[in-house]
């Protein structure tokens, strides 16, 4: 894991959580974090986590993800809850994105679960569309800059 490029991909998982926020924000995907968890956990390196306000737009969000990382030659090792639209999980090996409809985010707040993560800053113009594109009732911070200590 790391940033260490994908053995099939040749994609870094930095590169791979990127495009996802790219693919997410395409759908205008709400109060998108991507946080660095790989020094927590030997799950993942990055997590992402974006809200949308219905399970159409959840849905929709998942697929520009699936479409965005696609481009990139990455594929989803496992799509879970996606038929429901209410979270949808998406597995990239070193990359999970977790896509919320509005009130199932509020209710499990998993960022709150990692607050020792990073929170990577999303490079322009992503880092501006993600801050257009906030709910009052999830967001923490501002989407893009850190809300726990950088190192």
């Amino acid at each position: 894991m790391g940033s260490t490029k994908s053995r099939a991909t040749d994609v870094t998982a930095l590169e791979k959580a990127l495009a996802a926020a790219e693919g997410a924000l395409d759908r205008k995907a709400y109060d998108l974090v991507v946080l660095e968890v790989e020094h927590l956990n030997s799950i993942a390196d990055y997590f992402l986590i974006a809200t949308g306000r219905s399970d159409v737009q959840v849905q929709a969000i998942a697929h520009g993800v699936e479409e965005r990382l696609a481009r990139a030659n990455a594929r989803p090792l496992a799509i879970e809850g996606l038929n429901l639209g209410h979270w949808v999980v998406l597995d990239y090996d070193d990359v999970v994105i977790h896509v919320f409809f509005e009130p199932t985010r509020e209710f499990y707040r998993l960022e709150d679960n990692w607050l020792d993560a990073r929170q990577v800053t999303l490079p322009e113009p992503w880092l501006s569309q993600a801050r257009d594109l906030r709910l009052s009732s999830v967001a923490r911070g501002r989407p893009g800059t850190a809300h726990a200590p950088q190192t």
